[in-house]
């Protein structure tokens, strides 16, 4: 018992040490090219940047990590153990989230770890939904099965008979495009089975090497930020790669420590996006940042994602 007071205590030192760290860090200032840029419509923020001259490359993707996740589980019981997302997809998608995280089982019920929510319908529904009442917003659509999870019977019949009209063809060409280029088409799905063969060029789906990242396992905000940064640095810049790169400014909660619930763990390290985006620019390789994700995802997130699109449309960054 005692060994583990003392691991416990060392590891709340460990976390004052590193939440001082990132706020002396962001006491120095968080501005960069674009920062004070804000869409007067979040809704449509692809559409006021001008689709005939944005590139897809060129995007900062605003993302939430485990989307479907609003409504997982037993409110007040087992909710606060998964639940990433406050809001619904639509209303993710509204509020200027082009990145969708899902995870499923077998049955295509959404699912994070152990604890389950709606079906994937619920999903599609929402995006269906967003997507006709916009003209010129792009989505990227990432479904994967959940670890330990065999992958739905015809899942990717599925995809494509729901979304087939938006399905943007997997293509390495689509970087270089500009978004009107790729209209009317608007949704790239990249599929991940876990035993599925992976979609194939051409398919209307994409297969999982077109969304990539470094994923760490830890709920201490410096030692994710640090992560991030170090994989983020020996990436490509983004006009010189054929595939998505995801940053996920998250922790999470991790077994050995008592507090397991996701928002006040997420919380160490959700307001430092825009310090993450100003460190980019001082070490010398915003140029390859592309996917930005996180939990509870807020307007100051997105405007943080859209400013820096902003600026390379511009030519500032």
């Amino acid at each position: 018992m005692g060994s583990v007071v003392s691991t416990q205590v060392e590891k709340r030192k460990t976390l004052l040490t590193q939440e001082k760290t990132l706020s002396d860090l962001k006491s120095t200032g968080v501005t960069y090219p674009g920062s004070d840029y804000h869409p007067q419509d979040r809704k449509n923020w692809m559409s006021e940047l001008n689709p005939e001259s944005v590139k897809i490359n060129n995007i900062v993707w605003p993302g939430t990590h485990d989307s479907a996740t609003n409504k997982i589980g037993i409110p007040f019981i087992t909710r606060p153990f998964a639940q990433c997302q406050s809001l619904s997809i639509y209303n993710q998608l509204v509020s200027g989230t082009r990145v969708i995280d899902i995870r499923v089982q077998e049955d295509r019920r959404v699912c994070h770890g152990i604890l389950l929510t709606y079906s994937m319908d619920v999903v599609i529904k929402d995006v269906k939904k967003f997507l006709s009442e916009t003209d010129s917003e792009i989505i990227i659509l990432e479904v994967r099965t959940e670890f330990g999870h065999d992958d739905p019977p015809e899942f990717d019949k599925y995809l494509e008979d729901q979304l087939g009209e938006y399905l943007v063809p997997q293509d390495d060409g689509v970087f270089e495009k500009t978004i009107a280029e790729v209209l009317p088409k608007r949704v790239i799905c990249v599929w991940k089975p876990s035993k599925s063969p992976q979609p194939n060029a051409g398919s209307p789906l994409w297969s999982g090497g077109y969304l990539k990242d470094n994923w760490i396992n830890t709920d201490l905000p410096s030692t994710k930020f640090d992560s991030n940064m170090k994989f983020l640095s020996e990436q490509q810049p983004v006009t010189s790669r054929k595939y998505f790169y995801r940053v996920e400014n998250t922790v999470t909660p991790v077994p050995d420590n008592p507090v397991l619930c996701v928002k006040p763990v997420t919380e160490r390290i959700h307001g430092y996006a825009r310090l993450f985006i100003n460190q980019c620019f001082s070490k010398g390789f915003a140029d390859r940042l592309q996917v930005f994700s996180t939990d509870f995802i807020d307007q100051d997130f997105v405007d943080a994602c859209v400013g820096l699109t902003h600026a390379r449309v511009q030519g500032q960054a």
